[in-house]
């Protein structure tokens, strides 16, 4: 199938030949569905917390947080096509809909109009100040997220990644240090590290803390072939194999090298302004007190049940009732111990009212428990459609991580993942169509090995920008 010279692209990407024909063989075959079996609720897999609840999980992280290496984990690579799309299409194509008429009329509530001034004038037709937004000034079209200015504050207005030095700062501190991973691809970490280096000393005297910034980009051996509509690898004009970053699944290469005992995780679009960040503080702190006093109790049960020291039926009942894992009829100590042994998840849900995203699910398993797990409509069978629609709850990507064994030592996160998830799209390259292949969501099959307990969160703490006008919500303003 492959030439001696398209051999050797495939190693230097850090692949072998068996990994590409491996991923050629997920075209051809596509991804099985998920087996859901019902829609995770409140009354079944999904933890309302009493006021008092809160108060004592905020209170247990509080106490453990100067013993822990905490880390903040932000996915900051993808660009910000999807947000300036339409305007991109008034621009390129003179499409005006709605969305443009909501831009230019309230074009002065955006907290970048300030630096939007130095490039076009106030009198300057729609179009200008359309262009000077995505193109010739703030050139927004061909940045990350992470580096267009959201918020407006006295002291200075903020970039997305700087919202996330502010929150780091409230909840993921440990020994007055805010530790935070960005990962970034490789065109841009200089206008993040450029930002950071000028606005660090801000953030540090404001909050009283330290920070310690790290970048990380996407591996090269995580990408996955391109292949034609018949399946075939695609190859440019040139004759080259065509690689394709993998989506987010991949960072889970990334989250593996962090070392740290419990990780914070949160995409960089959702922040909101220090007037409204009370309640993504509040749940922040609860959700990391709920993971270490399960952290603490598994560590427990875990040395007793090798010790033969315990009654199994005590453990059964803490990996159903705490750990969401419903065991089968018949199980026996080393499924019990295969439970407990494993990474988990702690991960808000808010309610359901219409935004995107995917949703929590109670799946069944080869091994014949069933558990949580984060599910995308595409992994879902058209029979099982319904029960997506029934669910109450989605995910937010409000999720905080323990990564630690009972002894200490790091779980090897890519030993957790599902190799059967994955998602397949079209797209086009020098105009000519081809498939392309995602692997594991990062929160989806990347992490369906993982112990997932679900919390009932605030839809305040979920204030995404998907397209710039979320920038005019009152989250934003």
């Amino acid at each position: 199938m492959f030439t001696e010279k398209e051999r050797s692209q495939i190693e230097a990407h850090g692949l072998t030949v068996e990994q590409v024909e491996r991923q050629i063989e997920n075209f051809r075959k596509g991804f099985p569905y998920l087996k859901v079996v019902s829609a995770a609720s409140p009354k079944d897999g999904i933890l309302e917390l009493s006021a008092e609840e809160v108060a004592d999980a905020i209170a247990r992280y509080e106490e453990q947080a100067p013993n822990l290496k905490i880390q903040k984990f932000v996915p900051a690579s993808g660009a910000a096509t999807r947000m300036f799309k339409e305007l991109f299409e008034f621009v390129n194509e003179g499409k005006r809909g709605t969305g443009i008429d909501r831009l230019i009329d309230n074009l002065d509530k955006f907290a970048f109009y300030p630096e939007l001034q130095q490039f076009v004038a106030n009198d300057a037709d729609d179009k200008a100040k359309v262009d000077a937004i995505v193109k010739s000034g703030l050139c927004y079209g061909s940045k990350p997220k992470g580096l267009v200015t959201f918020h407006s504050y006295a002291d200075g207005n903020r970039k997305a990644v700087e919202e996330h030095l502010a929150e780091g700062a409230m909840y993921a501190a440990s020994n007055g240090v805010v530790k935070i991973h960005f990962t970034v691809s490789p065109e841009h970490i200089e206008g993040f590290r450029s930002l950071l280096d000028e606005r660090l000393a801000h953030y540090e005297a404001k909050f009283g803390v330290k920070y310690d910034i790290s970048f990380s980009v996407q591996k090269p051996s995580t990408d996955t072939i391109a292949v034609n509509p018949d399946n075939t690898p695609f190859r440019t004009d040139e004759g080259n194999l065509l690689f394709r970053p993998a989506g987010h699944g991949a960072l889970i290469e990334n989250l593996n090298e962090i070392d740290a005992d419990i990780i914070f995780v949160k995409n960089i679009d959702n922040v909101t302004t220090d007037a409204r960040k009370d309640d993504t503080i509040t749940y922040k702190k609860a959700l990391a007190g709920i993971l270490v006093g399960l952290q603490r109790e598994a560590a427990t049960l875990l040395e007793k049940l090798n010790s033969e020291d315990i009654d199994v039926q005590k453990v059964a009942n803490f990996v159903e009732q705490r750990l969401c894992v419903k065991l089968p009829t018949e199980y026996n100590k080393e499924l019990l111990r295969a439970i407990l042994d494993r990474p988990i998840r702690v991960c808000g849900m808010v309610r359901n009212e219409g935004e995107p995203g995917g949703g929590p699910f109670w799946v069944a398993n080869p091994d014949g428990t069933q558990s949580l797990q984060i599910a995308e409509s595409s992994q879902i069978s058209p029979e099982d459609m319904p029960l997506m629609k029934s669910a109450t709850h989605f995910n937010p990507v409000d999720l905080v991580c323990g990564v630690r064994r009972a002894d200490g030592s790091k779980f090897d996160l890519t030993q957790y993942t599902d190799p059967e998830t994955g998602f397949i799209s079209s797209k086009s390259s020098g105009g000519r169509e081809l498939r392309a292949q995602e692997l594991p969501g990062l929160w989806n099959g990347a992490m369906a090995k993982w112990n997932t307990i679900f919390v009932d969160v605030p839809i305040t703490t979920f204030s995404p920008v998907k397209v710039v006008q979320d920038l005019l919500r009152p989250q934003h303003q």
